[in-house]
């Protein structure tokens, strides 16, 4: 890498690490690509923007998905007997919470779900939204199988930091699969009041912690698995929707993440062939999985100030691609314009302890019901032609409709 090169990148890194912490508490969503560079960063990761002006004052919304079908989800616990947990002491079974998103039929019945968090209401009396998922619906059986999409946030991140994104992908007929990475996140709501908080030592490298993920999203895809095959891996048996065990295809399996959460995205293909198709939103990489070959199609999706010209991580990474490989940058956009607080912060930024212009550094400038709108059009082409089949000439090169999104050639 050039002295330029080197220069951006600093500043880039000077960039991620000046978010503020609070935000971890709030939305879940673990920060920046070069925070954990070395060290656990402290420092979490916003979340979209709004579409449309809250119904009611301080109801806080995120925009409605765009896909032909409404919206089912339900949470699972896991555990996972044949692994510890690395950040507590002692020989503690490894137990995760997820959440599944899915097309769903009747959910007028069904109580729409709230973001997973002990703190629904924020200072100002603002209310954390409702989603579109409706808990426990029953699949609509018209989508026929599903393609499974595996989400993960963030370092200290939510499971709920993407919702935006990934509510949009299950209406577009998708299974997303989110995960709460225990002891990691800021904090995992498990079933009966058991509230598990971020408990990782000081100064543990980003590397260890990709390596925890990628165990986690192999264990969990072991659990669809055994999911599609008729069991139910919760823990306490909870009932699941009607129809899901028939919908799970694990032959159709992709994954991305936001931050750290897209950083861990090649780890986890590495250590999991079944996954198929790879995304990285803004994530800088750690690990050996950076200087190792990868053939499966990946893209790297970025804000406007980071690409593989500045990120040697990156430039490492892409010349290891052997599969389709994407740089895009959205232009306009910074790290957090990758997860949920692009929709939420604009709606009340005083809730967050923000000001409006605040807001700018934090998100850029670019509109965030735009930025939302290009995120879910590109990941959904991109899942489309690697687990449907489905070719898309947007991924070609440069579109008209879209010129905020450059290619990096």
């Amino acid at each position: 890498m050039g002295k330029h090169a080197r220069r951006r990148e600093r500043r880039f890194r000077a960039r991620v690490v000046g978010t503020t912490g609070t935000l971890a508490v709030v939305l879940g969503a673990g920060i920046g690509p070069a925070t954990a560079a070395g060290k656990a960063a402290g420092a979490p990761m916003a979340t979209a923007a709004a579409i449309e002006p809250p119904p009611a004052p301080g109801q806080l919304t995120l925009p409605a998905p765009t896909g032909r079908y409404r919206v089912g989800t339900v949470d699972l616990h896991l555990r996972d007997s044949t692994r510890t947990d690395p950040w507590v002491p002692g020989n503690q079974p490894r137990e995760l919470m997820v959440s599944l998103w899915y097309p769903a039929a009747h959910t007028g019945r069904y109580p729409a779900a709230r973001l997973p968090s002990s703190q629904q209401v924020l200072p100002g009396g603002v209310t954390l939204p409702t989603t579109a998922g409706h808990t426990g619906a029953p699949v609509d059986r018209r989508a026929g199988k599903l393609p499974v999409v595996l989400y993960s946030p963030g370092l200290h991140g939510s499971r709920a930091s993407g919702t935006a994104l990934v509510q949009d992908l299950a209406s577009r007929g998708y299974l997303v699969v989110t995960l709460d990475h225990t002891h990691d996140a800021s904090e995992v709501l498990f079933p009966g009041g058991r509230r598990e908080v971020n408990t990782m030592p000081p100064g543990t490298h980003a590397s260890r912690t990709i390596a925890v993920r990628a165990a986690d999203t192999r264990f969990v895809i072991d659990q669809l698995t055994a999911l599609a095959h008729g069991h139910n891996p919760d823990v306490e048996h909870a009932p699941l929707p009607h129809g899901l065990t028939h919908a799970v295809d694990t032959h159709r399996i992709g994954m991305f993440g936001a931050s750290l959460g897209g950083g861990a995205v090649p780890a986890a293909m590495h250590a999991d062939s079944r996954i198929r198709a790879g995304a990285d939103l803004d994530g800088q990489l750690f690990g050996p999985e950076v200087h190792q070959s990868l053939n499966r199609p990946f893209l790297l999706f970025s804000s406007q100030h980071h690409n593989r010209n500045t990120d040697g991580s990156w430039a490492r990474f892409w010349k290891h691609l052997h599969g389709e490989r994407l740089d895009l940058r959205l232009l306009g956009a910074e790290h957090n314009s990758f997860t949920d607080a692009e929709a939420l912060f604009p709606q009340a930024p005083g809730a967050y302890g923000l000001t409006p212009p605040q807001l700018v550094p934090i998100l850029g400038t670019i509109d965030p019901n735009r930025a939302i709108e290009i995120q879910r059009t590109y990941l959904a082409a991109f899942f489309d032609k690697h687990l449907r089949h489905r070719h898309s000439h947007l991924l070609d090169g440069p579109s008209h409709r879209y010129p905020e999104v450059a290619f990096v050639r």
